[in-house]
């Protein structure tokens, strides 16, 4: 998500930040060995020796970290850095259990849609002085940095950005060529492909749909971008559960089962990536994460990645997709080498390296500019829409820090219902909308 954010976001996230700092005055911290806990101040350390570092995606990005870090302590023969991969479903949980009772990391993988949290409660340091000093000064994008603010409080940087992702329909261009369709550009076209690419007897299917861990997410996205509305609140009331996403939601749900796997209802991302790579999918909805996957798999000529699809009359719709970064954590009592490699991880060479792995858009504009970015079309179509505004993009509200619970295993088993005909969509949105609309008075409400 690249955008300007609007007055009301700037009001909200100027709010934010006198909790967090007045959170921030109370927080000290703590060991170099990564056992520090919220409430420990850290020092900055000799610049070497050993840090910690959390991978918010472990398992998925390990490799290419892996690279990085050797990279890093080649030129730095001095620091050891001890790689920790957490599977992205439980970085959130692990990180809380860590401020609470102690095991914080030097570094950590600490992307927007988890940045609120974790910020308030004084766990990392600010790190505008020391980019202002280093050699990234200048050299990250603009929009994400804003989205990396506004995420975290408002005018402090608690992470510094790594790459920005965007919602991508991937389509098989075999298939649709096969049945003389057009590419998936519209959601006409999209709904029409979803039909005509299913022949359940020979257990081919039009699309796959989310329905397991981080399915809400995608499920918003596919009401807003029909819909067409383009503001997450009417005033301090969500506009989730208007009827127009209402109806948008039942439409994108109805493909479940008809035109989808009955596979589906269980599927996290990574079930569902393998599924579309390994079988007689026509299309995904995911991000530009799984490019590398589905190059594997299928080969570049057999697949395409477009941004998400529009309205009949051209309109572009969709929500945020956070931007992801690494943050220092105030426990650290080696900032100085923790410094190093942030700054290093983030610099042209190793930001490019890993966002050429991920398929994502680099936060260092130098590494924008390579080559490989131009040659990923989906990488670069998403880029371009991005940062030509003709997009618009409904601001989730990352700065709730009940947006992540809300959002994904409070309200997953009721999507599943959706799914499985048990619950409406219309009461799983209200559901989802109550709980938000009080979750932005009580945040109103601390901020005086």
């Amino acid at each position: 998500m690249i955008s300007i954010r609007s007055s009301s976001g700037r009001r909200r996230a100027s709010a934010a930040l006198a909790l967090t700092a007045a959170l921030a005055l109370t927080a000290t911290a703590c060991g170099d060995d990564g056992s520090g806990a919220a409430g420990d101040k850290g020092n900055e350390g000799s610049g070497k020796g050993e840090i910690t570092f959390w991978d918010n995606n472990g398992g998925v990005r390990t490799d290419v970290w892996k690279e990085i870090i050797a990279d890093f302590e080649k030129a730095n023969p001095d620091i050891k850095v001890n790689y920790v991969g957490i599977p992205a479903e439980s970085v959130q949980s692990k990180y809380d259990t860590a401020i609470q009772g102690g095991g914080l990391p030097d570094v950590g993988g600490v992307g927007a849609a988890m940045l609120a949290g974790i910020a308030a409660q004084g766990a990392l340091e600010p790190l505008d002085e020391r980019i202002d000093g280093s050699s990234l000064k200048g050299k990250l994008n603009t929009g994400m940095v804003d989205s990396v603010r506004a995420a975290g409080g408002g005018d402090q940087m608690f992470t510094v950005p790594t790459s920005a992702n965007n919602g991508t329909l991937w389509y098989r261009t075999d298939m649709f060529k096969a049945a003389g369709l057009d590419a998936p550009t519209t959601w006409s076209k999209f709904y029409e492909a979803a039909d005509k690419l299913t022949d359940k007897s020979k257990n081919q299917f039009g699309y796959t749909i989310r329905g397991g861990e981080g399915s809400i997410a995608q499920a918003i996205d596919a009401a807003y971008s029909q819909s067409g509305i383009t503001s997450f609140w009417n005033g301090d009331k969500t506009t989730l559960n208007d009827p127009k996403n209402v109806k948008a939601l039942e439409k994108y749900v109805g493909l479940y089962k008809k035109d989808t796997p009955s596979a589906d209802v269980n599927n996290d991302f990574k079930k569902m990536v393998a599924q579309w790579d390994s079988g007689q999918i026509g299309m995904l909805s995911h991000n530009l994460g799984s490019y590398q996957d589905h190059l594997k798999a299928l080969g570049k000529d057999k697949f395409r990645g477009l941004p998400s699809p529009t309205l009949d009359d051209g309109t572009r719709v969709q929500v945020s997709n956070p931007v992801d970064g690494l943050g220092l954590f105030k426990s650290s009592k080696n900032k100085a080498a923790a410094w190093k490699f942030i700054e290093f991880a983030v610099s042209h060479e190793s930001n490019s390296k890993w966002n050429e792995s991920a398929g994502a858009i680099p936060a260092n504009t130098d590494a924008a500019k390579d080559a490989w970015v131009q040659e990923a079309e989906a990488t670069k179509l998403a880029s371009e829409a991005l940062n030509d505004g003709s997009i618009k993009i409904v601001q989730l509200p990352y700065y709730l820090p009940d947006w992540n619970t809300i959002s994904k295993a409070d309200n997953e088993p009721n999507f599943q219902k959706v799914l499985l005909g048990t619950m409406s969509a219309k009461d799983f949105l209200d559901t989802v909308a109550e709980q938000l609309n009080t979750a932005q008075a009580e945040w109103k409400e601390q901020q005086g």
